[in-house]
């Protein structure tokens, strides 16, 4: 869970099946390759399962899994904790220094 994108990926996936382009504009500043290389990182983890439809063209589609679902509530409180102490993690860093 360590890369950068797959929390923000999962996040953005518990409102339901999105399609690839959906989720790249849900997230924002995320290039296509990066997008598929965390999707297909997930899948292999078990938190994500993805869906081709028999359609013309073909529709792929991707939702969480069982498992994956039990991060959201972790992924939320992270979210909470940073909003409420995110300044004061970033000046103990020197982030905040012009």
């Amino acid at each position: 869970m360590a890369n950068t994108w797959n929390a923000v990926v999962l996040y953005a996936l518990s409102g339901g099946g999105r399609r690839p382009r959906e989720l790249r504009a849900e997230i924002g500043g995320i290039s296509s390759k990066v997008l598929t290389e965390t999707l297909r990182r997930l899948e292999g983890y078990a938190l994500v399962e993805r869906r081709v439809f028999a359609e013309s063209p073909p529709r792929v589609e991707y939702t969480l899994t069982a498992l994956g679902r039990t991060l959201l509530e972790p992924i939320e409180a992270l979210g909470r904790w940073s909003a409420e102490h995110g300044d004061a993690f970033a000046a103990a860093q020197g982030w905040d220094e012009d």
